[in-house]
């Protein structure tokens, strides 16, 4: 099985930042892809931020110019840099990862999340 950790969450004051970090462990072969989602209450869980094992990378309009996803591909690990927090970020964001633990069997893995609340 693959597991993802989530880490780097808080409360934090609007205009304030982050940075989230997710781990991947377990029986991995090769990563397709890693990102993020968040979830606020009462809402759908949304995509925030992909990047892909070349590199490419893909944001929600909604934190475009505000948010750097990057990835230590070695470590099986993606970071989110989250900058002018406003308070409508406020949410959990889960790390999700996208890959094969062999030649031919693919997982789509599920961190359990970390909780991010902008408030003054």
């Amino acid at each position: 099985q693959v597991q993802l950790v989530e880490s780097g969450g808080g409360l934090v004051q609007p205009g304030g930042s982050l940075r989230l970090s997710c781990a991947a462990s377990g029986k991995i072969f090769r990563i397709v892809a890693m990102g993020w989602y968040r979830q606020a209450p009462g809402k759908q869980r949304d995509l925030v931020a992909t990047i892909n094992a070349g590199g490419g990378t893909n944001y929600a309009d909604f934190v475009k110019g505000r948010f750097t996803i990057s990835r230590h591909n070695a470590n099986n690990t993606v970071h989110l840099q989250m900058n002018s927090l406003k308070p409508e970020d406020t949410a959990v964001y889960y790390c999700n990862a996208l890959g094969y633990s062999d030649y031919r069997l693919r997982f789509d893995s599920w961190g359990q999340g970390t909780q991010v609340t902008v408030s003054s």
